[in-house]
């Protein structure tokens, strides 16, 4: 089953973003995710709306956060690129004449609502900054042990 890896993407992207004194490039951001500068350019373009990223233009340009980490949170991110489906499992027909199959979809309809609802609210309460932080004490910690 393909997943939809964006919000993954976008976080490892910002974090690394966060960590630079200066902008990114789109050819530096790809490098960093594995993908295509034109896939970082569609992506950023879609937080440059949502108002979490610039682009600075010229030789020395890039991609910038421009939004304060401790306000930008996973949900905030999740709704910038247009709120992709949380879940790829779903109905096998929207419309089952079959009762049994009415049944189950209702059952399913309510689970999954309930477990997107729960995954919504933690994402509302999960920051930038706290993921940056996990990452500078994991790096210290890597840090530590490489002495």
């Amino acid at each position: 089953m393909k997943r939809d890896s964006r919000l993954s993407s976008v976080l490892h992207a910002l974090l690394h973003m966060a960590e630079q004194d200066g902008p990114m490039t789109s050819e530096a951001l790809g490098l960093c995710l594995g993908t295509n500068p034109v896939v970082v350019r569609r992506t950023m373009g879609l937080l440059r709306k949502a108002g979490l990223v610039t682009a600075e233009r010229g030789h020395s340009g890039g991609w910038r956060i421009s939004a304060d980490l401790e306000t930008v949170s996973l949900r905030r991110l999740h709704e910038a690129l247009g709120e992709p489906a949380i879940f790829a499992i779903g109905n096998r027909s929207e419309t089952p004449e079959c009762l049994v199959e009415q049944s189950v979809n209702a059952a399913l309809k309510g689970a999954f609502a309930e477990a997107e609802a729960l995954l919504m609210a933690r994402f509302a309460e999960v920051t930038l900054a706290d993921l940056a932080r996990d990452f500078a004490r994991r790096h210290a910690q890597r840090r530590a042990t490489q002495e």
